[in-house]
């Protein structure tokens, strides 16, 4: 299975440079034996742009900033799929008639044909600053990235694992 890992962020936009780091720290971290099968990148773009780097690809895990702000800590770790970011609003990160969210995407590139993942994951770290500019995120923000790269590699071994089973029945 063909997986890419997105970190989504703008780096020198406190805490919104959380995805980056984590991508960063699971390149780091990334057994060898998924280098082959998975793709690790950084993106500051959302919507169509977002799931034009997801063409080609069977499976995409995504790590963002998210502030939901229900009396969540900072650092708070969500795992959502896309039903679930569909949930949340169908035009989150819309801020221009030429953009669009990445579920809106999602669904206009299947209907257009495109290869797209089959599977989602998302993992959205709770964060406070996405505005002002800064290279460090607050360091409760900063206290995920340890939990997300474990999380992030679990995953990958569980569908290793799983792929393995199914081939040898």
């Amino acid at each position: 299975m063909k997986t890419i890992i997105v970190g989504l962020g703008n780096p020198i936009l406190s805490d919104d440079g959380i995805g980056v780091l984590c991508a960063n720290e699971i390149r780091q971290h990334l057994p060898r034996s998924f280098e082959e099968n998975t793709v690790i990148t950084e993106a500051s773009v959302g919507g169509i742009r977002l799931m034009e780097l997801l063409v080609g690809y069977s499976r995409a895990i995504i790590i963002d900033a998210i502030k939901i702000s229900n009396g969540n800590k900072l650092g708070t770790i969500h795992k959502i799929s896309l039903s679930d970011l569909r949930d949340l609003s169908p035009t989150q990160h819309s801020s221009s008639a030429h953009d669009t969210s990445l579920v809106t995407a999602i669904d206009f590139g299947t209907k257009m044909g495109l290869q797209l993942p089959s599977e989602f994951s998302i993992y959205a770290i709770e964060v406070d600053n996405i505005s002002d500019f800064s290279e460090y995120p607050n360091p409760e923000v900063l206290e995920a990235i340890p939990e997300v790269t474990r999380l992030v590699i679990e995953d990958l071994q569980y569908d290793i694992n799983t792929s393995n089973f199914h081939n040898n029945s």
